[in-house]
């Protein structure tokens, strides 16, 4: 693996606290490319994208999640520390109606991967109030919606650290995330378990 892409992969955190700067469309366009090259089971390419860059609309769509639940309330992003944007991934019913939560697995970790080696930061957020989006966001019904990744410049610090005890994730006094993290020795086996 090469060392660019090990230390993109180490150094990728959750991020809930963001800077407003604007994330220009054409890098938007490049996440969701991304998704849309990941494997899809099959091949049968069910998922689609929503793009939301609107400032009203952001604010709108952030009403409906939920964030970092071990750390609640603090865990949510602070007033004017928002997501510049979202994409909201859509699973269309009428390509398949179950067995797509490993596309979408791959589509989030190609986007989320592709954002953070372009210094944007996210969060995988799948705690959503589907049936407040789905017309919020004039979804057909064949459209259902599954997660939301929140995209912005990051204005917070989170760290990996070794697995103890708990996998709750916490902040310290300064605001420093911490996310505790098993060791690989822990959980690799080769040959037999």
């Amino acid at each position: 693996m090469s060392k660019y892409f090990s230390d993109l992969i180490q150094t990728r955190r959750t991020i809930r606290q963001y800077d407003r700067r604007p994330i220009a469309r054409q890098t938007l366009d490049d996440l969701v490319n991304a998704a849309r090259l990941a494997p899809s089971a099959a091949n049968l390419q069910p998922l689609e994208f929503l793009v939301v860059d609107e400032d009203n609309l952001c604010r709108s769509v952030l009403a409906h999640l939920k964030w970092a639940a071990y750390i609640s309330p603090e865990g949510g992003p602070k007033p004017g520390h928002e997501p510049a944007a979202y994409i909201v991934v859509l699973v269309n019913t009428d390509i398949r109606e179950k067995m797509y939560e490993y596309d979408i697995g791959a589509a989030q970790m190609s986007m989320i991967l592709a954002a953070w080696s372009e210094g944007i930061a996210s969060c995988w957020v799948m705690s959503v109030d589907k049936a407040a989006l789905t017309p919020l966001l004039g979804l057909p019904k064949n459209m259902k919606v599954d997660s939301v990744l929140a995209l912005g410049y990051p204005a917070e610090q989170s760290v990996a650290e070794e697995y103890k005890d708990s996998v709750k994730y916490w902040k310290d006094e300064s605001g420093l995330f911490h996310v505790p993290k098993k060791k690989l020795d822990k959980v690799v086996h080769y040959n037999k378990y």
